[in-house]
């Protein structure tokens, strides 16, 4: 197949180019090579490279910028527009395309360990996650062919995440208390994990809605405290309640999804996020502490 992947330097942007070159022919758009606000020059290069599939990794997701009042247009041309227009060029030329949602989409009020399924009725608190649902209903409206995956709590080895955050903190200033929310949940999941599961999805021709997170939960305190450790990194984390921060935006303190669909069709390849997390140190911790020397 000809894959075409929005978004490159994004954690699942740079799995997903590195999962799919295997045996497929791939083009990879970064957002500073294009503008993504011109549905012209976006149908220009999907037209030019005729692909069977477009990857959709690009979003707006500094949840706390969203809120931003100058910043809210942007984020409603890349998280609603951009994938509306994606969704009306692949529908005409008759491409699968491929977007990445959120957990977001919902707000957060059901009791743990309860999940949310793709049959839940989304609910989003943010801008962020209010633009997200938006791109979702902008594609299903196109009633083209389409896989949306929400997913959370995303980590890799390219581009920033809550892992290098708090390892930069860490490495930076050992003794220095770090206050961690421990009252928010989701399930940490590796970027390459979910490149592989979209492998899979597209190899069963699969279409539709589906939720892909690790399995499991824990709060932010839990998952930096269980990486640090594995990093072999010296912390002074300490547990916090969301409402000790001072944010911009209202996180849902719930984002746990369950991959319901995934396990329907027996194609669920997601495992416990303790083992992704366990994997991505064993593979990648010498490359993220020799990333962090210009922290120190």
């Amino acid at each position: 197949m000809r894959i075409m992947i929005l978004g490159e330097n994004s954690p699942l942007g740079w799995n997903t180019a590195r999962v799919f070159k295997k045996d497929h022919e791939i083009k990879t758009i970064d957002p500073t090579e294009i503008n993504l606000y011109d549905p012209i020059l976006i149908q220009r290069e999907i037209v030019g490279f005729s692909p069977d599939v477009v990857v959709n990794c690009i979003e707006y997701n500094d949840v706390d910028e969203c809120e931003t009042e100058g910043k809210k247009e942007d984020v409603w041309k890349l998280n609603a527009g951009l994938p509306g227009h994606l969704a009306s060029i692949c529908s005409e030329a008759r491409v699968l395309l491929v977007h990445i949602s959120s957990s977001y989409v919902f707000d957060g009020k059901k009791e743990l360990p309860l999940f949310y399924s793709e049959d839940d009725e989304p609910f989003p608190l943010s801008v962020y996650g209010k633009s997200k649902l938006e791109g979702e209903k902008r594609i299903i409206a196109n009633n083209g062919r389409y896989i949306i995956v929400r997913t959370a709590w995303l980590y890799g080895i390219k581009g920033r995440n809550f892992l290098t955050t708090i390892l930069n903190m860490a490495i930076k200033n050992p003794e220095k208390e770090i206050k961690v929310i421990n009252d928010q949940f989701g399930s940490p999941t590796w970027s390459l994990r979910l490149a592989l599961q979209i492998e899979r999805l597209l190899k069963e021709k699969a279409l539709g809605l589906f939720h892909a997170t690790s399995r499991g939960y824990c709060s932010w305190f839990e998952l930096a405290s269980y990486f640090l450790k594995k990093m072999e990194i010296k912390h002074r984390l300490v547990p916090c309640t969301a409402a000790e921060y001072f944010f911009s935006a209202v996180r849902p303190a719930n984002a746990v999804l369950e991959n319901s669909r995934l396990m329907m069709a027996d194609m669920n390849l997601m495992t416990g996020w303790r083992h992704g997390l366990d994997q991505f140190v064993s593979r990648y911790r010498q490359e993220l502490l020799d990333q962090r020397k210009n922290y120190v």
